[in-house]
Formats: structure tokens, C-alpha cells, sequence
């Protein structure tokens, strides 16, 4: 038997991505809905990356990409270079000079922060490769984004990162700020501090440039 419950969440959750996909797409993003991740693993497979034709691809860090099972089934194709950004066992130099190349592939994976529901993507980032792949570089950019991605505005979008994702991935990553044990932003002057790029996507350029997939889980942080 279905659980009412969750139905009546999944019709909620179904409506109110329907309405950011709309919004995304008159900001001439290519927006494609999903049930699940793996559903959107398929999307990118059957779908996204046949019609680009990519022949290199690499990725910001994005938990919701991970968990789509996509990135281990690209590194296995042979038609594909892959610019691994991650890899362990690997100097911190070796690392951003990968990250540097990861500008000029021509497809950039990864997910995003927030979306409002007018269609604009909200990041804030450490390094600033991820928002920088997504933002120029890249032929082609395809993001992963969960519903709990979705908020109302700009500033619940904000609020959003400095007070959950941003002390969230500190904790994740282990590093040494104040966020870690007040679980909010603290603007801090920490070497650790991961909250130093702020971007706002009102649209893609060119359009379709950047395609998005929703996803009815949560997903990601």
C-alpha cells in the first residue's frame, strides 16, 4: 500500500518543481525533471550527454552528483577524458592545477546551493572552481539539484548557505572555523573559512548552455 503521506508529499514537492522549472527555462536554462537520482543518472546518460557529444567532462564537488551513481560510469567510458579534481594521493598543486583545466572541458558537472523559485541559481564557494565552471569555461555545464534546493528568494537562498550547507560542509570537509561548533554563519577570518564567492545565475548564456536536472529527493546538503 502507498504511504498517503508521502504521495501527498511527492504531489507537493512535484508542483512546486514544475513551477521552478518553468522559471528556470524562461531564464533559457534546459531543465529536465526526475523522480529520483538514479532516474536523473539516466536523463544525463540518455538524454544530456548524447545530444552534446562531450569529449571531456569534470565536476565541482557536489554530494547530490555523487549520489546519482554518474560519476563512476563516466570515468569507465573510454569516449570520454575525465579531469579528476578529487583524486587522492595527489599534491594540493597537482589539485588546482587539475581544477584550472577542469575550465576548458566541454562538460562541467555539478550541483548548486539554491534555486529560487524565479529560476535563478545561488552558489557560495571556497575556491571558486565550481562556480567558476559554472559560470564560464565549460562548453557545457549540467547540475544535479534536489528539491530541498528550492527556495522562495534570493535572500532564502542566502540565509540557506550561511546558516545550513556552509557550516554543514565545513563540518564535512573538517575544517577549523567557528560555524563547526556554532552550526551558523559566524563571518569569520578563519584560514578554513569556506564562505568567500558569491554567485547569482539569473540566466544561462548562451541559452541551454547550462541544463538542469530536479530531482524529487533530498539530496545533497
Amino acid at each position: 500500500m502507498t504511504n498517503p503521506t508521502t504521495s501527498h508529499q511527492k504531489h507537493y514537492w512535484t508542483a512546486r518543481m514544475t513551477r521552478c522549472k518553468e522559471a528556470l527555462e524562461k531564464n533559457n536554462f534546459t531543465v529536465y525533471l526526475a523522480d529520483t537520482a538514479a532516474a536523473a543518472c539516466q536523463i544525463a546518460l540518455e538524454t544530456v550527454i548524447p545530444a552534446i557529444r562531450p569529449g571531456s567532462f569534470s565536476w565541482g564537488d557536489s554530494l547530490t552528483y555523487f549520489s546519482t551513481g554518474l560519476p563512476e560510469i563516466l570515468k569507465q567510458r573510454a569516449d570520454l577524458r575525465c579531469v579528476e579534481t578529487f583524486a587522492e594521493n595527489v599534491s594540493r598543486e597537482e589539485i588546482m592545477e587539475r581544477r584550472r583545466q577542469a575550465l576548458l572541458v566541454d562538460l562541467f558537472i555539478t550541483g548548486t546551493n539554491a534555486v529560487t523559485e524565479s529560476g535563478k541559481l545561488v552558489n557560495l564557494d571556497m575556491v571558486g572552481n565550481r562556480v567558476a565552471g559554472i559560470t564560464f569555461g565549460p562548453k557545457h555545464v549540467l547540475l544535479f539539484i534536489g528539491r530541498n534546493k528550492i527556495v522562495a528568494d534570493t535572500g532564502a537562498a542566502m540565509a540557506r548557505i550561511k546558516h545550513y550547507a556552509a557550516p554543514v560542509n565545513a563540518i564535512r570537509h573538517d575544517c577549523k572555523t567557528p560555524c563547526v561548533k556554532t552550526g551558523t554563519c559566524m563571518d569569520c577570518k578563519s584560514p578554513d573559512r569556506i564562505c568567500n564567492t558569491w554567485t547569482i545565475t539569473e540566466k544561462s548564456y548562451p541559452e541551454g548552455r547550462i541544463q538542469v536536472i530536479l530531482i524529487n529527493e533530498d539530496l545533497g546538503l
